[in-house]
């Protein structure tokens, strides 16, 4: 339970740890946006900046001619479009009168909409429009100029268009810029005088005109009524200025920077996991090493318990003996009964049967040190089945030593055992007339491989692990350590062996990666 809970703790730190790295980037990735915004917005008020110096520049007396004022803007936006120094591209431009709607356009005229007074900074998906001031005309939030600036049209369009005091003041104004004019009728006439002879004042001005030719005006439009005027400066009255510039390296930057901080929310996340399977395999590293002392302090134990047995069992062995030495005797008296023989004959098999195991169970339990020698393996197979040949002829098998003549590195004594049990095994199991195979070859350059082969009854898939272990045998005269002590002297030498059928039936015992002898 206290491990579940501090497992619960650590995890929720990290996974803590990973949302804060998380926000932190995800607050970095606003706060780069917002920059690449704010370099917009500065771009647009250089642009402005340079506009508003333009235009003052070709403003005369508080009019400009749109004829003289769209190839710069063209020019402006061409500049900034085609530069390759560009970053963000000036699509379009557009001057405003009072009313929003535009003046003058220079680029794409689709990008600019009317009425933008209203939104001084509007993003699209592919764009995004600013509206400044320009010229000294300030844009307000109640429609308010200053220092008003007018776009007129060409020279031409008012003096077609114009009425007949501005084209004569035209007339005047540009015969004294073109000295190829042609002269003005004289106008120094005298005043006119009325019926008594008195000069006659002045007729009052129509709808309203100023007396004096409208000083509040343009000069270019001295010659129109206040009517005219108001409607001209309605229309081409410069109000502001709105600049379509393109967002595509604003979203190349947004998308270049969340593929980082994605990355870096990646790496956090990895790393946080990395810590706590780290966390968890120190635990599992020190619960094991818990484990491992606590078994090491059983298996000291089961050791000392281990030679105990063993020490009780070899003394068991010799009152056995004496038991076995007296039965017999009795049995072997002139004067004994046939029913007093009989029961010695069974005193002696019983006592042979339980020394047998005993003696097995010394072989098992003991401690045994494995010195390597060199051995010839294919030889002491042989002798093996040399010392089985009574029970070999006695069932009649047929019993082949074949392969190669190798010689590994192993402890003579305990690979003669090793070879005796599997013999005796094997000949156990096949039934009379049956036929026993034992084959030594080479695995490769430095192992070699044995196998025993018989034509038994073999042995079930499920067995095949199970017969290894201690007092587990098919044979009912068996005592089932035959086999464990030979599973336990093939990982003393660091060997393998298996079970495996044999076809098309019997059983195969194969131990591999002996060692071959240099």
């Amino acid at each position: 339970m206290e491990t579940q809970r501090q497992r619960r703790w650590v995890f929720g730190l990290l996974a803590g740890a990973w949302l804060l790295v998380v926000g932190w980037q995800v607050e970095e990735h606003l706060r780069v946006v917002e920059a690449a915004k704010s370099d917009l917005r500065n771009r647009s008020r250089e642009i402005a900046s340079t506009l508003s110096a333009v235009t003052r520049a070709l403003r005369f007396r508080g009019a400009l001619f749109q004829d003289r004022l769209e190839p710069v803007l063209n020019e402006l936006v061409s500049s900034h479009t085609n530069s390759f120094v560009s970053t963000s591209g000036l699509l379009a431009i557009g001057l405003l009168n009072t009313d929003g709607d535009p003046v003058v356009i220079a680029g794409d005229t689709n990008l600019i909409s009317r009425k933008l007074l209203a939104d001084r900074e509007r993003w699209s998906g592919g764009g995004v429009t600013f509206v400044l001031p320009v010229a000294g005309a300030s844009v307000t939030p109640e429609g308010e100029t200053n220092n008003a600036t007018v776009v007129l049209p060409s020279f031409r369009n008012l003096l077609t268009n114009g009425t007949e005091r501005s084209r004569e003041f035209f007339r005047r104004d540009r015969g004294a810029w073109n000295t190829n004019a042609p002269e003005l009728p004289p106008t120094n006439l005298p005043p006119p005088t009325n019926a008594a002879g008195e000069i006659a004042a002045p007729a009052p001005p129509p709808d309203g005109e100023h007396p004096h030719g409208g000083t509040h005006r343009p000069p270019w439009m001295r010659g129109m009524t206040d009517t005219e005027f108001k409607t001209l400066a309605a229309k081409r009255e410069l109000h502001g200025l709105v600049l379509a510039m393109s967002t595509e390296n604003f979203h190349a930057i947004g998308t270049r920077d969340l593929w980082l901080r994605a990355v870096i929310v990646l790496f956090a996340g990895i790393s946080a996991l990395g810590v706590g399977l780290a966390w968890r395999n120190v635990r599992r590293t020190a619960e094991l090493q818990i484990r491992l002392v606590r078994a090491s302090e059983l298996n000291s134990h089961l050791k000392e318990m281990n030679l105990a047995a063993a020490g009780l069992a070899h003394e068991t062995r010799n009152p056995l003996n004496l038991i076995r030495g007296q039965a017999q005797l009795i049995a072997r008296l002139p004067d004994a009964a046939t029913e007093v023989r009989e029961k010695s004959k069974i005193i002696v098999d019983e006592t042979d049967k339980v020394t047998a195991q005993l003696t097995e169970f010394i072989n098992y339990s003991k401690p045994r040190e494995v010195r390597r020698t060199k051995v010839a393996l294919t030889a002491a197979c042989s002798e093996i089945v040399r010392t089985l040949g009574y029970d070999i002829e006695e069932k009649k098998l047929r019993v082949e030593v074949g392969g190669e003549p190798l010689a590994v590195e192993a402890d003579e004594q305990l690979l003669r055992q090793v070879l005796f049990n599997l013999l005796i095994n094997a000949t156990h199991a096949v039934g009379t007339a049956g036929q026993i195979k034992i084959e030594v070859r080479r695995a490769n350059a430095t192992e070699a491989i044995l196998e025993i082969r018989d034509d038994g009854p073999g042995v079930l898939a499920d067995k095949r692990q199970e017969i290894f272990k201690p007092y587990f045998t098919t044979n009912q005269t068996g005592t089932g350590l035959g086999l464990a002590v030979v599973s336990q002297i093939v990982l003393l030498h660091g060997w393998e062996i298996a079970c495996l059928p044999n076809e098309p039936r019997g059983a195969i015992f194969r131990i591999s990666h002996l060692k071959l002898a240099a």
